[in-house]
């Protein structure tokens, strides 16, 4: 029988035992029949309520002190995360989200909440995705597929020195997982500025049998053109050449020639496809100075499968005088995606909110 766990337009209509569940503030734990429960002398938004009464939207976001980590959730499998919705206040890069599999003690998803949302700028920019969507006005939506077999826990961590509030909904389904099914994974990393001929790493250290399904990068440039680096694949015992080498950046995230408007040659084009796009933050004001881009590539039709061991990185090069390739020293981020089999290596370590700072 249909298990009720991977959807789409073909199986929609399929009959299945597994069951619906939903986390929010207004249901924290997710059980059956537990949603708006919240007693108005608790709720967070109790003053609004106050001539409703319980019931009536009484606790629908958290506050999140400053320095707290909070878990948002604790399922018990065997279940899959479908949807993630949420909305935030404060500085995005500084509540950082993760998510535990199967009680392990590492993290196999550690990221700042905008970057995990393909929102690394600290501004909104409208993206439409088959696995992330950003919404107006700041609404964050991702549908990863997201399996678990004993235990899934998620938290967020603010660093800021302030108090932040979050809204937030977290949609799963409790059900049989297929025993073939890998653990959802996704790792943030930023360098600020690139040293001079260095490549940037987006993702190493992977150990397992899984596939690589997604980028994500937040690309500050110090320079004029800057995509001609290439992005390598190194998988299963490739040691100083890799198995895939992409023809360059703008190539990679599933566009051409400098993303440039192919009328007029005088200006970049946003776009957002189902598997891949890009955004230009404008910085042409007054202490916006510098141009960045966000960026990302969904591998949901072309994952790339490793047995072993996966290594991803990618050059940053612009153009110098004489025709020559000009090594970038750029501000650089990035998020990798993909799927794995446990254990989750221990990640690096996370820089701290100084260092993450976008302004």
């Amino acid at each position: 029988m249909y298990n009720g766990i991977m959807n789409n337009m073909s199986n929609l209509f399929l009959l299945s035992n597994a069951v619906s569940r939903s986390i929010s503030p207004e249901n924290l734990n997710g059980a059956k029949g537990a949603g708006a429960m919240c007693e108005l002398e608790d709720g967070s938004a109790k003053y609004a309520a106050r001539d409703l009464g319980k019931g009536w939207k009484v606790n629908p976001f958290v506050r999140i002190a400053a320095g707290e980590t909070l878990e948002i959730a604790g399922i018990e499998g065997p279940g899959a995360i479908q949807h993630i919705w949420m909305t935030p206040t404060g500085k995005w890069r500084n509540t950082i989200i993760r998510i535990y599999w199967d009680g392990q003690e590492n993290p196999s998803v550690e990221c700042p909440v905008g970057d995990f949302f393909l929102s690394g700028w600290q501004e909104y920019f409208q993206v439409s995705t088959l696995a992330v969507c950003v919404n107006p006005g700041s609404a964050f939506n991702c549908y990863w597929t997201m399996l678990f077999r004993k235990h899934c826990r998620i938290t967020l961590e603010n660093r800021a020195e302030e108090e932040v509030v979050y809204y937030y909904q977290i949609d799963y389904t409790l059900g049989e997982v297929p025993e073939d099914a890998a653990y959802f994974h996704a790792q943030f990393r930023r360098v600020n500025p690139l040293p001079y001929k260095d490549v940037y790493t987006i993702l190493d250290g992977v150990q397992g049998k899984g596939q690589y399904v997604g980028t994500y990068m937040a690309w500050g440039v110090n320079n004029n053109w800057w995509g001609e680096g290439e992005i390598k694949f190194y998988m299963d015992g490739d040691t100083e050449y890799p198995t895939i080498c992409g023809t360059g950046t703008e190539d990679y995230f599933c566009g051409s020639y400098n993303f440039e408007d192919p009328h007029t040659h005088q200006d970049y084009v946003n776009f957002t496809t189902p598997y891949g796009g890009i955004y230009t933050v404008g910085q042409d004001r007054l202490y916006k100075c510098q141009k960045r881009f966000g960026l990302y590539r969904f591998h949901i039709a072309d994952p790339i499968r490793f047995n072993s061991d996966l290594r991803v990185t990618i050059q940053a090069l612009g153009w110098r005088e004489g025709g020559r390739y000009l090594p970038m020293q750029d501000d650089i981020a990035s998020v990798a995606f993909w799927y794995q089999t446990l254990p989750t290596a221990p990640f690096p370590v996370l820089g701290d909110k100084d260092y993450l700072e976008v302004i």
